[in-house]
């Protein structure tokens, strides 16, 4: 009698279960390929607007590239270094600190805390415009910096002026970041891939109209960068900011200025370790400097990077999924 009794709390937990648990327990009951099948469709509902999304974005740096390959190799080794040098090594970084929100929005969801992410996205707006500040003396000074590290001086000083042109992009990156990763964390990534798209085509318009159309040559292709990236960015934001996220998105909130020093740890943590995997394809583009034929091996080692960039979109999309 005793033993029965023991047995009837399990029996009716078992049977009052909820409804994900009765789920989880057919699905564990079906074959391999079912059960395949049906994670797999989960997962590529992240990961297909992912990858679209990073190839799109990624594709806005290749036609900046072509454009200024069109107007001679001075012209291109110059961009190259901009977009794979001297943006590439903020990228890496706000990109990294970026990331620590893909953990604290996926906490704040889970635990049905839905307004914190839209705190969480506006702390790292600051922790990373504040880095955005700390790191525009690159910009600023990329011509002297460049001598220093043996690139020649044609080249060095078009980086240098186009440089300062690109400065918005510099502090787009401290936005268009945390937008992906709080619109990922629900599942939103089809808005990030829209936004994307729309800003190639822009790109490639706005481009073609300031190089060709108003002969501004390269400073043109650079002043289409910084409009392409913000039109991308607005568009997340807009999306966010205008009933697209009703639960998360609760307006600003002076609550994002507190704890901003633990939000700051957590940031650079996630931040040294991507930029470290990440710097080292900027420190190649930097030693073919010293080589023969400066313009000729900047150019040629662009390409092969760019083919490697589109490649990567689709591994890095998937891990994003699984996170």
């Amino acid at each position: 009698m005793a033993a029965e009794e023991i047995k009837v709390p399990l029996l009716v937990s078992h049977l009052n279960g909820t409804k994900e648990d009765a789920k989880n327990s057919v699905f564990e009951s079906e074959s391999f390929g079912r059960r395949f099948w049906v994670e797999s469709k989960k997962l590529w509902r992240v990961v297909g607007p992912a990858i679209l999304a990073r190839l799109a974005t990624f594709s806005i740096n290749m036609i900046t590239l072509a454009f200024a390959g069109h107007l001679g190799n001075t012209e291109l080794a110059s961009v190259s270094i901009i977009c794979n040098v001297i943006t590439g090594f903020d990228f890496g970084l706000l990109l990294g600190m970026a990331s620590a929100l893909e953990t604290l929005c996926g906490q704040a969801y889970g635990a049905k805390q839905y307004h914190m992410l839209g705190v969480y996205m506006q702390r790292s707006w600051i922790v990373l415009f504040g880095t955005c500040i700390i790191l525009l003396p690159i910009y600023i000074f990329a011509t002297p910096i460049l001598k220093l590290l043996g690139q020649p001086d044609d080249v060095a000083e078009l980086s240098g002026y186009l440089a300062l042109c690109i400065i918005p992009v510099h502090f787009g990156f401290a936005f268009v970041f945390p937008l992906q990763r709080f619109l990922q964390c629900q599942l939103k990534n089809a808005v990030n891939a829209t936004a994307a798209f729309v800003s190639l085509a822009v790109h490639i318009g706005v481009s073609y109209w300031f190089v060709y159309g108003l002969k501004l040559g390269v400073v043109g292709a650079a002043v289409a960068l910084n409009i392409s990236w913000w039109v991308f960015i607005l568009g997340m934001f807009l999306f966010t900011v205008c009933g697209g996220c009703p639960e998360t998105w609760k307006g600003f909130s002076m609550e994002a200025f507190t704890g901003l020093w633990d939000f700051l740890k957590i940031s650079a943590s996630s931040g040294v370790m991507l930029c470290l995997e990440n710097w080292y394809y900027r420190i190649l583009i930097l030693m073919t400097g010293n080589l023969k034929n400066v313009e000729i091996a900047v150019d040629a080692l662009s390409v092969c990077m760019a083919i490697n960039g589109w490649e990567m979109s689709i591994p890095l999309s998937f891990f994003a999924g699984t996170g």
